[in-house]
């Protein structure tokens, strides 16, 4: 338009490019946008840009030394300000004490299929106090225990997903203990997910009780847990309660249209050694190479394929 003011995107502030980059996927932001234009490689590096990391999807398909090594490189650059981590298959202790280390500021934390154990739950809950969400589903290394140390150090916790994959109760003995850390030391929460774990009433009687405040329970898969409806509504009429009946199923996911899974795998791990060998002097080469750079942007993406998931909760 004849006369209107146009400001180049190289001039926004930083906290504005952080907010815009948080919408690409995790390989673009980490080693296309760095290539664009100074100002754009300065915000990549910015803390304002690394405030929320998710890397639950790419994640479980990598290496899982370049995974760790990510990681730790994102959640350094977040310099204490990380408010929001979705990481799926944590490997080790180690990694999860080093996620600890720097959990000031977390509110929101996703750990699905994590394998970090009790022991380093029970040492480090203490620097997980300002969480308000958690996801610990599948994760086969903690139990009742690491509960119970959530539930003291996570005062302000309001969400839990505590979700048990339907293949790992069939012969496990009750886990009421594990909905007695849940009612004893979380009365707060709002939201709760125990697909599948093995309680019975009892056990879900007691979390509803205590947590006064519980809009919503997830309990599919727990087939010794019978609640009448008439009981429910009356006794705690804002609560919802999905389960035990399982109505629904595990979607069907897009890795079974995925003829060659093997060239993915080598694609993810260029994407890491691509990345490490960025630097914070690409640009200092003479400004004259890149002055009469264009930036054109198309149009036809298509927004399935961003990548391919795991199957959603049960």
């Amino acid at each position: 338009m004849e006369g209107a003011d146009f400001r180049c995107w190289d001039e926004l502030i930083p906290d504005a490019l952080g907010l815009i980059f948080r919408n690409l996927p995790i390989q673009e932001t980490l080693t296309v946008v760095p290539r664009v234009c100074k100002s754009w490689n300065k915000a990549v590096m910015d803390p304002c840009c690394w405030q929320e990391i998710d890397i639950e999807e790419c994640n479980y398909r990598s290496n899982p030394d370049n995974m760790d090594r990510m990681l730790r490189m994102l959640i350094t650059r977040s310099c204490g300000s990380l408010r929001k981590l979705c990481v799926s298959g944590l490997q080790n202790d180690l990694i999860f004490s080093f996620v600890a280390e720097h959990a000031r500021s977390l509110h929101t934390l996703r750990l699905p299929f994590g394998n970090m154990t009790d022991t380093i739950v029970e040492q480090v809950a203490p620097k997980f106090s300002t969480l308000t969400f958690l996801d610990l589903s599948y994760c086969p290394k903690i139990s009742a225990r690491a509960l119970e140390a959530i539930g003291k150090h996570c005062k302000s916790l309001a969400t839990l997903c505590w979700n048990t994959h339907p293949l790992d109760t069939r012969d496990n003995l009750p886990q009421n203990d594990e909905a007695h850390a849940i009612a004893t030391t979380m009365p707060k929460l709002v939201h709760l997910e125990i697909a599948y774990l093995r309680v019975d009433v009892l056990a879900v009687l007691e979390i509803v009780t205590v947590c006064t405040s519980l809009e919503y329970l997830d309990l599919r898969g727990c087939w010794d847990v019978k609640l009448e409806e008439k009981f429910l509504s009356e006794k705690f009429p804002r609560l919802k309660v999905v389960g035990p009946h399982v109505v629904d199923r595990y979607e069907r996911n897009d890795w079974e249209e995925c003829s060659d899974y093997s060239s993915e795998e080598e694609d993810e791990d260029s994407f890491y050694e691509d990345y490490e060998s960025l630097d914070d002097g690409m640009w200092d080469e003479d400004d004259e190479r890149i002055g009469g750079l264009q930036l054109r942007f198309y149009e036809g993406f298509d927004e399935d394929s961003s990548g391919y998931g795991w199957p959603p909760s049960p």
